[in-house]
């Protein structure tokens, strides 16, 4: 075989090899795709204290493990426990003012039914008084002044009256309907609430992470001072639109860790976003905004999908490790070895790279 016969020979296999690995990759895409956009989250949560204080001290330390529930600081909690005191004595002072008020009550109706008893009499003198007028036994100028007796005790009687209502008033409703006491109860339960926040605990189990804190140190509420990493993780991985053909909840799947080269874990796909940014409209009162490009073949929309382990990860792995995620969503052999081959060289190349 003559060089040139040689070497056309080899263009030849080359073409073949080529177009062969065209359509592997095409049906590949399909019905085995892959995608080295994976990683692996947890829910990172914001260690804040609910209210302001001086930290006493700090319980654990930075990148440990906590349970829901443990202890991570405590404020200084005497300024909470002052004001659950100071709570306590307004609740009392508030019974008080309600025993005084009923007191004044009770004096007030003694006062009515004086008043009412006088209004009486004097009523009665004055209609005896009006007869013995008209008959001439008496003089209208002590009718005139008994009359003037009489409106004034009916005044008196009125103002008394007028008094129990506003006193009624101020005392409000008996027993624990009493709005006094239901405020004073509420003032009570939020200092109670305040002292309880002065020990701030873990939410869920996690690791405490960017801890930046220290006894002595002044914190304000609601300011971030720690991270918790929960235990929780989710896999997500992108994919381009066309390789979700046929992809559906359920579907089997193997992942592989950058960080656990060789170690293949099955999972199953749990779950398939709604969407993507891109795809999320605004209601802005602005017109449409049509993408401007030159070029013939845009990038490939990728879509997100989740998946789950099927078996429990050797050790924790940080939020945020990269991932290689291989689907099956096909029910066929063939597919599936040349899937399982595909994931078994990446998670040798992990050793590499």
């Amino acid at each position: 075989m003559t060089p040139d016969q040689r070497f056309a020979r080899r263009v030849q296999v080359a073409i073949a090899l080529f177009a062969l690995l065209f359509v592997y990759f095409l049906a590949a895409d399909l019905w085995m795709p892959i995608t080295p956009q994976a990683q692996l989250t947890r829910p990172v949560l914001r260690i804040a204290p609910r209210v302001s204080g001086q930290v006493q001290d700090v319980a654990v330390a930075n990148n440990r493990h906590v349970q829901a529930g443990d202890l991570l600081f405590r404020l200084d909690p005497e300024p909470f426990r002052l004001a659950v005191r100071a709570a306590e004595l307004a609740l009392e002072q508030a019974a008080q003012d309600n025993r005084q008020l009923d007191a004044a009550v009770a004096a007030a109706r003694a006062d009515q039914a004086a008043a009412r008893a006088s209004a009486s009499e004097l009523q009665r003198e004055t209609a005896r008084l009006g007869r013995l007028v008209q008959s001439q036994h008496v003089s209208r100028q002590l009718f005139e002044q008994t009359e003037a007796q009489r409106q004034a005790a009916q005044a008196k009687l009125a103002a008394a009256t007028a008094r129990i209502r506003e006193l009624a008033a101020q005392r409000g409703a008996e027993g624990h309907d009493n709005l006094r006491l239901r405020q004073a109860r509420n003032a009570l339960e939020q200092a109670r609430l305040q002292l309880q926040y002065s020990e701030v605990r873990a939410e869920r189990a996690g690791t405490l992470s960017n801890l930046q804190l220290s006894p002595g140190a002044f914190v304000s509420a609601g300011t971030p001072v720690a991270a918790l990493v929960a235990d929780e993780a989710d896999i997500s991985a992108d994919f381009r639109e066309k390789a979700l053909r046929y992809v559906r909840l359920d579907d089997t799947a193997s992942v592989v860790f950058d960080a656990l080269p060789g170690h293949i874990f099955d999972a199953r796909v749990s779950a398939i976003d709604a969407g993507v940014k891109e795809g999320q409209l605004d209601a802005n009162g602005d017109l449409a905004a049509p993408a401007i490009s030159d070029r013939w073949v845009r990038d490939a929309q990728r879509q997100r999908l989740h998946v789950e382990l099927s078996e429990a990860l050797p050790f924790p792995l940080p939020s945020g490790a990269k991932a290689t995620v291989q689907l099956f969503p096909r029910d066929s052999g063939l597919a599936d070895a040349f899937g399982r081959l595909q994931i078994a060289l990446i998670s040798l190349l992990h050793y590499i790279y």
